[in-house]
């Protein structure tokens, strides 16, 4: 099983949350994790604000963060360039989602029609998750 992690769900394996355990047995499961490439600027935006709102954790964002530096490149990334945004803003209109949710939407609709493995969109947000069933893609994020 391919499984795609929007930014929300892949902090969820570096920072100790709601859900962070499931996400866990998840990536367990899979062959492969795939993430958008904005997802890196995403992740290290929200632990930095994280750090920034909560100063007794900055040792422990800063650990997140150099885990997350050593786990990317055992991802599959999926790179933005003009085609894939020019769908993600079809998808933006489409399904009223905000611009990098149609980026990660995009992204994880790119993986998905490139692989014949099952695939899983993980995401902890209720709009895209229907976004995403809308596009026949299985997904996976309690909210």
């Amino acid at each position: 099983m391919i499984l795609f992690c929007d930014t929300s769900a892949l902090v969820k394996l570096f920072v100790d949350e709601d859900h962070s355990d499931q996400m866990e047995r998840l990536t367990e499961q899979a062959s492969a994790i795939a993430v958008s490439r904005i997802a890196w600027v995403e992740a290290m935006a929200a632990l930095s604000r994280r750090a920034r709102e909560q100063p007794r954790d900055a040792a422990d964002i800063e650990t997140c963060k150099r885990n997350l530096r050593d786990a990317w490149q055992s991802f599959a990334v999926i790179e933005v360039g003009q085609s894939l945004v020019e769908a993600a803003g079809e998808l933006a209109d489409a399904f009223a989602l905000r611009a990098y949710d149609s980026v990660q939407l995009a992204s994880a609709r790119v993986m998905k029609e490139g692989t014949s493995d099952d695939f899983v969109f993980a995401c902890f947000d209720r709009r895209l998750q229907k976004a995403a069933a809308m596009l026949s893609m299985d997904s996976f994020g309690p909210v």
